[in-house]
């Protein structure tokens, strides 16, 4: 038998999903194809509508090498392990003759634990456990949420939350799942061999394609104990998020409550003269943080290193004492004692890390109305780790629709610590980016508009005339409108004022309902806008005509005092570059790509993008951030804005009314069919 063809392979699996051939697809399946064969890694930019998944997915199959595919978010992993994978393992398997396994792993941390759920929670202010079901009161919601959960874990084939619908509240999955560092261990535990978290770990071992998460993949890469099994070729999809998930893993915090609760869970497994140690050092620790100021601490203030050293050496004393001390009374001891340990492990860990110091660390204070201050620490840059733990011993492919920024590969290269493309020498991965463009004809499906005439926005400043814009844009385009602000409180200032002003138009705000249930009802009514910030930037996939115009209202850059930002800018110029271009303008190009990418999300959708910023236009930097967007016709022509927006509204309501009698019509012909 010959081996099949990709173009073969890619065939039968695209029209196993039900899709069409692009050619872009087949250009993206062609480059991870011979990325994979000569072991070498790619960067692709795929555009909405390319099929991407397919796109590495039957290249990877095709290989029969052990693939792990990494993702940003829970609504692509969901995509390939319940639609993807299975059609194209069907359709694949008569020309690859063998039929490929794959599984979905997750944290520990998502998964039922039957120790705990059968258990009881370990509780810090008593010796034994906490029966949740007991103390909760089965008319609240998070009693409720306990017994539902109970009956589902007899019912349950993975345990995983996210099976569970609907979904429970974060504080009653708490009572019912552990970390892996509270995990008993399998072998340790009276249920180690039902765990679903095991059984889950068990499935990726046998399986060719695992299926995971970028916080997943960061724990496998920069805690040295492997949480993934051995794989030669790695994919991760939805790349341009990457960076931020591993920075987020690699961030440690101290808080006053995260300090006491670790003392608490200690205090009843060590000897006194340890548990005291441990109290007076959190007591210091909270007296000081009360008068945390926000900020970076570019050099640790002598009070602050006492304190740490003071945490660091009581966290030291009874992490040693609870390894050496065994309390019987203590009922399920081994529970109790796993928690605490955790605790205290935790403090130590940070405390550690703060007090001994490090130029590639960025420390800071934060300070929240409802939680109080927090100490944090975080590295500035994670481009050296990935270079070292993810580019070695595999072949990488990473893909995402927004990879190329101001035309081409280099800063994001960057981040993930690769030298621009091309570059010689030993010290740096090789590897290639191929753009293979998007199905979608940007000129002609959307409109950039840029706001010319409006004054500089300045920062947290009353902006009268940008919501003047805004109300007449929402009125031109009939509703329509996805708002996409650079903070919170711009988004519910221009909610609060709209309503006012042009209530014919609904708004949601994000906040005053879950994502799910805003992307619904903005998707459901076309009159209907949405406003919000970070999450709408990325996460709404609403084709059709309920979204046809989105507005940025200014150029998100991060905040200047965002710590951790405002040092890497300062790190790139002391080294000599250009701290604005490769930190800010970065950051706010990968953005408003993503952002201008909610627009156009099928064939037949038509709209505009208007950015309320002047600087677009005017300022130095805006070719860079116009070449990171897609290639709509441009105009800063206020008048000829409105026209096109109102045209597309009357296209729209015409294709509304048609599909509505269509509907009418159908459902007539088969209440006729009924009767009859």
């Amino acid at each position: 038998m010959t081996k099949p063809s990709l173009h073969e392979l890619l065939h039968a699996a695209v029209a196993a999903v039900g899709g069409m051939e692009r050619p872009g697809q087949v250009t993206m399946a062609e480059a991870v194809a011979e990325a994979i064969d000569d072991g070498s890694h790619l960067l692709v930019q795929a555009g909405t509508g390319t099929g991407k998944s397919l796109g590495y997915l039957v290249p990877a199959l095709a290989q029969g090498e052990r693939v792990v595919v990494a993702t940003a978010t829970l609504a692509l992993q969901r995509q390939l392990v319940e639609r993807d994978l299975p059609r194209t393992v069907d359709a694949l398997h008569p020309l690859l003759r063998r039929r490929p396994e794959f599984a979905m792993l997750k944290g520990r941390s998502n998964y039922l634990c039957l120790h705990r759920l059968n258990e009881g929670v370990p509780q810090d202010e008593e010796d034994g456990l906490f029966d949740q079901f007991e103390a909760a009161a089965p008319s609240s919601k998070l009693g409720q949420d306990l017994l539902r959960l109970r009956d589902w874990s007899q019912e349950t084939e993975t345990g995983d939350r996210d099976d569970l619908t609907p979904g429970v509240s974060d504080r009653a999955w708490s009572q019912v799942s552990v970390s892996s560092r509270e995990c008993l261990g399998a072998s340790k535990c009276a249920y180690g061999a039902e765990c679903f978290a095991e059984m889950a770990r068990e499935r990726a071992k046998l399986a060719e394609v695992v299926v995971t998460n970028h916080a997943l993949l960061a724990i496998d890469a920069i805690e040295g104990a492997p949480v993934l099994p051995p794989h030669e070729v790695l994919i991760v999809d939805e790349a341009h998020e990457l960076v931020s998930r591993v920075t987020g893993v690699a961030t440690g915090e101290l808080t006053p409550g995260q300090v006491n609760r670790a003392v608490k869970r200690a205090a009843k497994l060590v000897n006194e003269k340890a548990a005291d140690q441990l109290q007076t050092a959190a007591e210091g620790f909270e007296r000081l943080m009360e008068l945390a100021l926000p900020g970076r601490l570019e050099e640790i203030p002598e009070d602050l290193a006492y304190a740490l050293m003071a945490l660091r050496d009581a966290a030291r004393t009874v992490i040693t004492a609870i390894g050496t001390t065994r309390d019987k009374s203590v009922q399920d001891e081994d529970a109790v004692r796993k928690q605490a340990l955790a605790a205290v492990e935790n403090v130590h860990e940070v405390a550690e890390r703060i007090s001994n110091g490090s130029e590639w660390d960025v420390v800071w204070y934060e300070r929240h109305d409802r939680f109080g201050a927090s100490l944090r620490v975080a590295p500035m840059s994670v481009s050296g780790l990935l270079r070292e733990k993810l580019f070695a011993d595999r072949s990488v492919t990473l893909t995402s629709a927004t990879l190329k920024l101001g035309g081409d590969f280099n800063g994001v290269g960057a981040s993930l610590g690769l030298a621009p493309e091309g570059t010689e020498g030993d010290d740096f991965p090789q590897w290639k980016g191929v753009d293979v463009g998007s199905p979608f004809d940007y000129p002609k499906q959307g409109i950039l508009y840029v706001a010319k005439h409006l004054s500089r926005p300045a920062r947290d400043g009353d902006r009268a005339d940008m919501l003047d814009e805004l109300t007449e844009l929402i009125q031109a385009a009939g509703g329509r409108t996805l708002g996409l602000f650079s903070s919170m409180r711009a988004a519910q200032l221009a909610a609060e004022d709209l309503r006012v002003r042009i209530p014919e138009y609904p708004i949601l705000l994000q906040g005053e309902e879950t994502l799910g249930e805003l992307i619904k009802g903005f998707a459901a009514d076309p009159k209907t806008c949405l406003f919000g910030t970070l999450s709408l930037w990325q996460g709404v996939d609403v084709p059709g005509t309920s979204c046809q115009l989105v507005v940025m209202d200014k150029i998100p850059f991060p905040r200047p005092d965002d710590p951790l930002m405002s040092a890497r800018q300062k790190a790139v110029e002391e080294a000599g570059g250009n701290g604005f271009m490769a930190v800010a303008a970065t950051h706010a190009a990968l953005l408003m790509a993503q952002g201008a990418g909610r627009l156009v999300r099928a064939q037949g959708d038509r709209g505009v993008v208007a950015v309320l910023d002047q600087r677009l236009a005017t300022a130095r930097y805006g070719s860079y951030l116009k070449a990171s967007l897609p290639d709509f016709w441009y105009t800063t022509d206020r008048n000829q804005v409105r026209k096109s927006l109102a045209a597309i509204d009357q296209a729209a309501k015409a294709f509304e009314e048609a599909r509505a009698i269509e509907e009418t019509k159908a459902l007539e012909e088969t209440k006729a069919l009924e009767e009859a």
